[in-house]
């Protein structure tokens, strides 16, 4: 089947302390973003790329794409209020109707390995979220009280979250519902059973200076 990406790109860089938004802070010479891109572009250079990003940074990364004669091929489009609406935009611009993925742009670490899952798994069950088990010990908080909880029973949810056209296209016809926290939450309201599929650890969203650090030697 077709694949499309689409990558939403809509931090500030307030957590991360940055002077511009985090997507475009550079690291090994590049900004997130493209390292981001890279991941895709590598694992299906034929796939349509879909970048949604503000309004007032589309001029931005439009410089920046000229200053460092960026090649990959995509499309640009202004989000949303929100990242449905962003997503929404973005699903708007998608020609090759097969499978369509939706991913972080400050997740610059997917592996290779996490995106063959998710597309082929997609390709056959239709919707699919990679994550990763927890490794820490976690409680549940009830007003100033916790209790232990079995983490076996739970999973960190990663990106890209993958689908079939007509479920995707389907779930964001829905009117927005502040319940939505991600693509897998827009697609269960509407009945559809998410299969998970193993992500890789390295795959976190860049949110603070110590997750800038981290990356490093990923990219």
């Amino acid at each position: 089947m077709e694949r499309t990406v689409v990558i939403v790109a809509g931090g500030s860089g307030t957590r991360m302390g940055a002077n511009c938004p985090k997507q475009f802070l550079e690291v090994n010479g590049k900004a997130i973003l493209e390292h981001t891109m890279s991941c895709f572009y590598q694992f299906d250079r034929n796939m349509e790329m879909i970048i949604v990003l503000p309004k007032d940074q589309i001029d931005i990364w439009s410089q920046y794409c000229k200053e460092n004669k960026l090649e990959i091929p995509h499309m640009v489009i202004h989000g949303g209020e929100s990242r449905f609406h962003s997503v929404k935009n973005g699903l708007s611009m998608v020609k090759k109707r097969g499978v369509v993925a939706i991913h972080d742009g400050v997740r610059p670490c997917v592996s290779q390995l996490t995106l063959h899952r998710c597309f082929d798994e997609a390709t056959t069950n239709g919707a699919v979220v990679p994550v990763v088990a927890l490794v820490d010990s976690i409680r549940q908080l009830k007003g100033d009280k916790s209790t232990a909880v079995d983490r076996s029973q739970y999973a960190l949810v990663q990106t890209p979250q993958t689908f079939q056209w007509d479920i995707i296209s389907n779930a964001y016809k829905q009117n927005f519902d502040p319940l939505f926290t991600d693509d897998a939450s827009v697609v269960e309201k509407l009945g559809v059973e998410m299969v998970l599929v193993e992500g890789n650890r390295e795959n976190i969203k860049v949110t603070t200076p110590a997750d800038l650090k981290w990356i490093v030697p990923f990219l």
